[in-house]
Formats: structure tokens, C-alpha cells, sequence
């Protein structure tokens, strides 16, 4: 997995809607974590406060991520006014989405951490998964509780994500895996069988079952989300998955960063064991490498891949590095 980069997942049982303009609001932060205590508000989105895992304050900014599949907002921070160096993607499933039909109430909530590793400290990186996991449960409880609920709901799914970096433009990213007909060249488990178009294609599994894959590429603000989708007709099987292309220029708040981030979000059925399409979250981790390898000789950068999947900050730090040291 990508080393600068960490993500958390937990289902809601609150309205998506109300769970939204919960997180929008910068002050609720006082109630669910380990240490953000917004002490004073500089405009509507935007406050000063004290960090769990910084021993100063740091400006906290929220931001919309307007998308008309799902709802998204993307926390920032930094130690200055609108010169943020993390990164906070939160995107707001609903369970329809994660599976056609799914009508249970609430919402499943993918909390992406993208944190520069010139500026952050050893702790941030040892501490994120306990501080973050736990926080995610107390964000769930303050949700519910306010819903009524006593305890804690359970939701049918599970979510889990790959992550990789690809030291190539992010707009050959997009075009790439925005085009079907390039997925016989990065995924060895679908073969085509049939016409494929730009957005749609017929695969056959390793199996040799019959699949139906659908594209959609769109802006997503600095991002680009690529959704994939896997439909089996012979079992009546959709496996969904939303892939985001970050640019570490934005995620690190760092123009001379190069490359993105390939993070593929997948969904998992609690009570059952898949029997079709992908299985497990290396499948996708697999592809994912595949597609870092090709992108990247693509772009000419062939030195890359040899050195793993997270992006290392250059070995002679630049002015703004030097700066934070």
C-alpha cells in the first residue's frame, strides 16, 4: 500500500443528507476527536484549532466536492491560511450505491488521509490507524445517538481500498482508465468477448462467465473519478468500484509534487462469500500495479516502479522542503 496515504470506512445509520451537513460544519469536530478543537473561526469554512497529532494549531478548512451520485467534502489543514499540506477526502455512500437495491437506512462513509511526508512527524504515520479507526466509531455514535439509536448499527457491507502512487500526469490517468479498451492490457482477469467500446465492453472471466463492463470518468474538483462497474448476468452479480486519481501537487499542497494517487474503493457483503468477479482486495491491488507499470513507461519514467508503491520525496530536499525542516 501507498505509505503516505491511509483510509477508514464505517457504516452510518443516519440520513446521508444529515450525516453531509454534519461534516460541513468545521465545529462538530469539538465533538467526535481525539484533539480538534476549532478556537477561532476565521470565515464560514474555515477555523483555527488545536490537532491530535500536531503540537500547535493548524487552519482547518472544509470545502464541497459537488458529484450527483453521492455526497463528498474534503477536510484540509495546514499552519497557514489557504496553504494546506493535508488532505481529507470523505465521501458519502449511499447504500444503493454500494449495492443496486440496497435500502437499508444510512449511509457508508470512506474517509481518505493523504498527509506530505516532508511536513508530517514519525507519530502522525504510527498513530493515524488507532486515532482514525476510533474517531470514525465516535463520528458513527454521535451520528446515531442523535438518531436515537443505543448502540451500534450494522451495516451489510464493508469497504475496502487499494492505494498506489503513479508517477505520470494525471490527465493520461484519466484517459487511460477512462477507456475500456485499454483494460486488456492491465487486468489479467478479463479477457474481451465482444465489442468494446470506449465505455462499454463484454469480458469473459477467469472462469470463462460472461461480464459487462461499464465506464464513467468525471471532474471531481482537482480529482478524477472513474467508476467501474462489473455486472455478471449469468448470476445477477454487480461488483461496483469508484476509483479516484489525486494529484499530489494538490494533496501535499505542493506544485512541484509529481504524479497521483490511485485509490480504488471496493465494496464487500458481510453475510456472504463471493463466488464471482474480483474476491478479495488483492485482486484490484494487482491490477493496480499493472496499471502504475504501464502508465509510467508511458510517461517515460521507467526508474519508478522499481521503487514501490508510494511516492518518495526527492533524496536533495527543495525550498520547500527545507523550509519545514
Amino acid at each position: 500500500m501507498e505509505s503516505n496515504t491511509f483510509s477508514t470506512s464505517v457504516f452510518i445509520a443516519a440520513p446521508a443528507k444529515t450525516v453531509y451537513d454534519y461534516l460541513c460544519r468545521l465545529k462538530n469536530l469539538d465533538e467526535w476527536t481525539l484533539g480538534s478543537r476549532m478556537k477561532e473561526e476565521v470565515d464560514a469554512d474555515t477555523w483555527i484549532g488545536t490537532a491530535s497529532g500536531y503540537q500547535r494549531t493548524l487552519y482547518y478548512h472544509v470545502r464541497r466536492l459537488e458529484n450527483e451520485r453521492f455526497f463528498a467534502i474534503e477536510w484540509q489543514c495546514g499552519y497557514e491560511y489557504r496553504n494546506y499540506f493535508k488532505s481529507y477526502p470523505v465521501l458519502l455512500f449511499p447504500p444503493d450505491y454500494v449495492e443496486p437495491g440496497n435500502a437499508e437506512p444510512g449511509v457508508y462513509l470512506h474517509w481518505i488521509s493523504v498527509i506530505d511526508p516532508v511536513q508530517r512527524t514519525p507519530m502522525i504515520m504510527q498513530g493515524i490507524q488507532t486515532v482514525h479507526n476510533s474517531e470514525a466509531r465516535s463520528l458513527k455514535a454521535a451520528l446515531e445517538r442523535k438518531a436515537g439509536l443505543t448502540e451500534a448499527a450494522q451495516g451489510r457491507h464493508r469497504i475496502e481500498a487499494d492505494t498506489i502512487y503513479v508517477n505520470a500526469p494525471i490527465e493520461m490517468g484519466a484517459e487511460f482508465l477512462g477507456d475500456l479498451r485499454t483494460m486488456e492490457l492491465w487486468s489479467h482477469l478479463l479477457k474481451p468477448a465482444g465489442t468494446i467500446t470506449p465505455e462499454h465492453g463484454a469480458y469473459l472471466d477467469e472462469y470463462h462467465q460472461r461480464v459487462e463492463a461499464t465506464l464513467r470518468t468525471n471532474r471531481f474538483e482537482e480529482y478524477y473519478l472513474v467508476e467501474q462497474d462489473y455486472f455478471h448476468p449469468e448470476h445477477n452479480v454487480m461488483q461496483r468500484s469508484p476509483t479516484f486519481l489525486m494529484p499530489l501537487s494538490h494533496a501535499f499542497g505542493d506544485p512541484t509534487a509529481p504524479g497521483f494517487l490511485l485509490h480504488r474503493v471496493t465494496f464487500w457483503n458481510n453475510g456472504e462469500r463471493r463466488r464471482h468477479g474480483k474476491l478479495g482486495i488483492e485482486d484490484f491491488g494487482a491490477e493496480n500495479m499493472n496499471i502504475k507499470r504501464l502508465l509510467e513507461a508511458k510517461a517515460g519514467n521507467l526508474s519508478t516502479f522499481a521503487l514501490g508503491q508510494s511516492y518518495i520525496p526527492p533524496a536533495t530536499p527543495g525550498p520547500r522542503a527545507a523550509a519545514a525542516q
